[in-house]
Formats: structure tokens, sequence, C-alpha cells
């Protein structure tokens, strides 16, 4: 049965941005939105008061509902439990991905998730079914930081750091631009081809996630909020099913990172032992002080432009050198307990949480943040002066 034989607004009658999909003889209306545009809001509230739906399904988790509902979740988290977990560099991640949107929120006087807020609030006015139908953002990180390696990670962290540098120069109609099909098969063919692997899980596999839980939906009617960009991939996977549960699971890491990260440090014990038993006993002391000057100097690096306590700028320092010896240790998480014991959050913290993230100064400003950034900054100048002074030592023994 179609929309004008039930007496129910034809497609042309909606919004622009409404798309109808049939799913086993069921309606589905799709509102592709910008997450931080008016006008999304807007067509929204238009779509589920003309459709009146059965059910309304947004592109949301559990865990980003809870954060939607309640702003005073990030109370609740432990940031001792974040560093020990080396979870420190997907939280940042997700506060970066946060703050560009705040901005451009701010920007044009519009809460992130607004339309999401909407949707929630028109399906409990109607006492219509509300359906998550996002995957876990949790896994969605976890799947993509594992499908990347490690200058693709640091490429990316790149990237997201400028997101929150840029936005003030954009307009209103620049983000509804984001809705157009063109612009967004574009925006996608570039992100193809500069990160297969971000697209892969966090566009592709998600598109294939919430096509199948709408397919899993109730009602006869539904109403689903899903991110423009999401809309080619759900309409082009509306006939074909796939397994959740296979898309739900957090793939093993490859071995050869574990491999390579206790290889390197047994190769540098190994010259340096090699160089004070049968060589050049002076020289093998020079390759102890590169080695730690280096590795102390590139983390204390990290700690500085972070900002972080004096004690933890030296705390870098000394245990880089040997944390990049022991791959089940990192300088980043020492340093990151340093900083949280002598700065640790507090609840106005946690409270400005998301004020802070609407700007550079904010992060390092913010306690939370501020350790979140010494963790990762250590760790990257750990890692490449590792690399740097392993080459070098190399070179000077061999």
């Amino acid at each position: 049965m179609t929309s004008e034989a039930a007496g129910q607004p034809a497609p042309a009658e909606l919004p622009s941005s409404v798309q109808r999909l049939e799913l086993d003889e069921r309606e589905v209306f799709l509102v592709g939105t910008a997450h931080v545009s008016p006008q999304s809001v807007r067509d929204t509230k238009e779509a589920i008061e003309a459709l009146e739906p059965d059910t309304v399904c947004v592109e949301l988790c559990p865990a980003r509902y809870e954060n939607l509902e309640n702003q005073d979740s990030w109370r609740k988290l432990d940031i001792f439990q974040v560093i020990r977990e080396g979870k420190a560099a997907l939280l940042l991640s997700s506060f970066l991905m946060h703050s560009f949107q705040r901005r451009l929120a701010q920007r044009f006087g519009i809460e992130p998730g607004a339309e999401m807020r909407e949707a929630i609030a028109r399906a409990r006015e109607r006492g219509a079914r509300l359906e998550l139908i996002d995957r876990d953002i949790q896994i969605s990180l976890k799947r993509t930081w594992a499908s990347l390696g490690f200058w693709q990670r640091t490429k990316v962290m790149g990237q997201l750091a400028g997101s929150a540098l840029v936005g003030d120069d954009l307009k209103e109609e620049d983000i509804e631009k984001l809705r157009d099909s063109g612009n967004l098969t574009d925006l996608m063919s570039a992100l193809a081809e500069a990160l297969p692997g971000v697209k892969g899980t966090l566009i592709d596999e998600r598109d294939a996630y919430m096509a199948e839980k709408l397919r899993q939906s109730a009602g006869p009617r539904t109403v689903a909020v899903v991110g423009a960009g999401h809309l080619p991939g759900i309409t082009g996977l509306a006939d074909s099913s796939c397994d959740l549960e296979n898309l739900e699971q957090v793939p093993d890491p490859p071995i050869w990172p574990r491999v390579v990260a206790w290889l390197v440090p047994i190769l540098i014990i190994a010259l340096f032992a090699y160089g004070l038993v049968w060589g050049d006993r002076e020289r093998a002391i020079e390759s102890v002080y590169i080695w730690v000057a280096l590795n102390g100097g590139l983390a204390a690096l990290g700690a500085v432009i972070a900002l972080a306590h004096p004690v933890t700028i030296l705390a870098a320092f000394a245990a880089a050198p040997l944390t990049s010896l022991n791959p089940l240790m990192a300088a980043g998480w020492v340093a990151g307990l340093v900083q949280a014991l002598l700065r640790k959050p507090l609840v106005a913290d946690m409270e400005n949480l998301a004020d802070s993230l609407g700007s550079v100064r904010g992060f390092w400003s913010n306690r939370l943040t501020r350790i979140l950034l010494v963790v990762v900054l250590c760790n990257l100048g750990s890692v490449l002066a590792t690399f740097v002074a392993g080459a070098w030592i190399v070179g000077r023994t061999l």
C-alpha cells in the first residue's frame, strides 16, 4: 500500500531530505540529517508529525543515547581506569570528534544531536516505539582503530586535532550542503581513497548494521533519523541481510605488531650487551646515553606540549627509556597517572567538559582532557624516539 492510498502525505509533500523504502510490506521513511543542522531538526519534526509512524528509529547506540539523555554522565568517568586499560587515545579521539560538532553547533545556536532529541521527543509525544539502531560507539571505534596501522592512526589523530581548529568560517548553508547526495558522494569517495579503513568501519559497516536493524524494527510504518552520509549505503543494502553478531565483534589485533614490539627492545638490549662485553665499550655507553636522551627527551616534550605538571614532565623523561624496552608498559601511562594524581579532575571539570570541547583552549584548560593529551603525546614521543634512537644505535654498533 502506498503512502497516497493510505491518506498519508505523498513523498513530494515531505521534506526533500526524506526517502521512502519498502521492507517486507512495511514502509520506512529515512530522514537524512546533518548532525548540527537547524534544518535537520525541522525536517525531523515535520516528517514524524506528517507520517505519524508506529516506530521511530534513531542513529544512536545505548551509550550515545545515555549521553544525550544524561548530560551528567561524564561525572562517572574513571580516568585512572581509562589510562590503565590503554583507552586514552580512543577517548581523546571521541572528544575531538565531539569538539568539532560542538563548535559548529555553538556557531549556529543548536545543540549537537538536536535532531535526535527532536525525534525522541516526538516519538514519546505520540507513543511510538523508539528503537536505537546504531552499533555501539566503542565497538565502532575499536574496530576502526584495529584496522589502522601506526602511521594511519597518527594521521587520523592529526586530522581530528586539525578539525578542532576549523569551523569558525563555516556558514549554515555550508552545513546544509553536506546533505546533498552529490556532495556526499564526493566526500565519501575522498574518505575511501584517503583512509579506506576508517570508511569501512565507521561508514560501510554501520550502514549494513543500521539497514539490518531497520529490517528487524517493529510496526508497519517507521521513520528513521540517520546521518545523510548513511542514506546511500542503507538504501543500497535494503534488500540484503547481514549478521549483526559478526559486526559487533572486535577483532584480535594482528600478531606482527606484538612481535615487533618485543623484537625491538630485545635487539636494543642485545646491542647494548654486545658493545659492553665484546665491542667498543665507550661507544656502547654513548648508545645508552642516546637511548635515554631521545626517549626521555621526546616523551618529556610531549608532556610539555600538553602543559603537564613539572613533576609529570620529569616522570615522562624517567619512564620513557625503560618503558620503551617493555612492551607491557608505556611512558604515557606513567605520565598520565602521575598527572592524574597531581591534578586530579574536579567535579567542575566533568561539569564543564562539554564547554571545554568547544574550543582548542578548553582541551588544555580542562584537567580531564589535559590528562588524555599527556598520555597520547608522551606515547607518541616515546614511539618516535624508539625508532630514531634504535636506528641510530644499530648504525653505530654494526
